[in-house]
């Protein structure tokens, strides 16, 4: 008769611990490579555990990845549709950025090299944060505030200072806090946005 394997007492607040298991093995390995049995151990959980809160590895990768997606996209409309001059509203929307990222670096890394994996799977929404800048952008195009042009390819310019940036702070090749960095982005940013 084979001895049964100890029992691990449940835990309490699984959910978190899970979920910061999960980022470290996502980010380090890959959402593919990591398994549900590896996030558990590195949480100090039981598998089931992980079962209790999630269908499965895919679903809370998913998870995870909304939560800063749709954060962001909150972050892009509060920043621009407060008073200010475009200035002001540029510095607002990239000191949000900066700040979501220090705040947690794990969660923001996973979101962003997640990218190409989620995005296909998240419909267009009027509050994601691509389509919030392309309509802010749009706004201020038809208002006469910035230059004409395409939204979406201004967006993706936009998007792409601090996005590129960011897959460099992941790779160890821009140092300290992203923040230190707001006035370089924000500089870009409005250099893309006044082009004629």
């Amino acid at each position: 008769m084979q001895a049964e394997a100890p029992k691990r007492p449940r835990a309490r607040n699984a959910r978190p611990k899970i979920e910061r298991a999960a980022l470290k093995l996502f980010v380090s390995e890959g959402v593919d490579a990591a398994t549900t049995r590896e996030i558990a151990d590195e949480a100090g959980v039981s598998e089931g555990a992980l079962y209790r809160h999630y269908r499965g590895k895919d679903e809370l990768a998913l998870a995870l990845f909304m939560e800063t997606h749709n954060r962001l996209g909150e972050m892009m409309q509060e920043a621009f549709l407060e008073d200010g001059t475009i200035e002001e509203k540029v510095r607002r929307a990239v000191t949000a950025y900066c700040k979501l990222a220090d705040e947690d670096w794990l969660l923001f890394s996973f979101h962003l090299v997640s990218l190409n994996r989620f995005l296909p799977h998240d419909t267009r929404r009027d509050d994601d944060p691509v389509t919030v800048v392309e309509s802010l952008l749009a706004m201020m195009m038809k208002s006469g505030d910035i230059p004409e042009g395409d939204p979406a390819v201004i967006a993706a310019m936009v998007l792409g200072v601090v996005m590129q940036a960011g897959q460099n702070k992941i790779y160890s090749r821009l140092p300290g806090p992203f923040s230190q960095h707001i006035d370089a982005f924000t500089r870009a940013i409005l250099a893309i946005i006044y082009q004629k």
